[in-house]
């Protein structure tokens, strides 16, 4: 049941652009950046911000995409250590010295985070792994913070983020589900 609407489609623009500009302002330009989009709405993210940034800055970011399995119970795959199993990875740039900026929707528990983050380091040795996330909504179980955030939103245990995308759902907005 929803509980209460987040984001519509202009606040959501909104904050997509403020974390391009934070982005660009915190890494002094974005020539050694990589922006990987967590796959399934975390990558239309990133391509959102790819393009704000193209604006800004007047040339493109380097970009790519993780598809990680969500560490979720009723989706997930997880490999013998129990762990998200990563299904593919689209970054055609050399991560190697490289600041990869991981783009997620929302950022809960940090355990999609920490296997995105084991994903990356399999691919190589970046400088600086940063997170930008639309969403954060606290209940970490793991010591992983957003560097780059759309919206605080503090949630309770029982309560559902449910982020909707044009790219996927037909349109743009954030809502707490009961």
């Amino acid at each position: 049941m929803e509980k209460a609407d987040i984001l519509d489609e202009q606040a959501m623009a909104r904050a997509i652009t403020r974390i391009a500009h934070e982005i660009i302002e915190r890494n002094k330009g974005i020539d050694d950046i990589i922006l990987v989009g967590i796959k399934t709405r975390g990558a239309f993210i990133a391509k959102r911000l790819a393009e704000k940034v193209e604006k800004i800055e007047g040339k493109a970011i380097k970009t790519g995409e993780l598809d990680i399995t969500l560490y979720r119970d009723d989706l997930s795959v997880k490999n013998t250590n129990n762990e998200p199993l990563v299904q593919q990875v689209d970054i055609s740039h050399s991560i190697e010295g490289q600041k990869v900026v991981l783009v997620d929707d929302v950022l809960y528990t940090g355990r999609t985070v920490r296997a995105a983050m084991d994903a990356v380091m399999d691919i190589g040795r970046p400088a600086q792994i940063q997170l930008a996330v639309l969403i954060d909504r606290g209940h970490r179980e793991l010591p992983i913070r957003s560097d780059y955030v759309g919206k605080n939103i503090p949630t309770s245990s029982n309560e559902r983020i449910v982020v909707e995308m044009k790219e996927s759902d037909g349109k743009d907005r954030v809502a707490i589900h009961e």
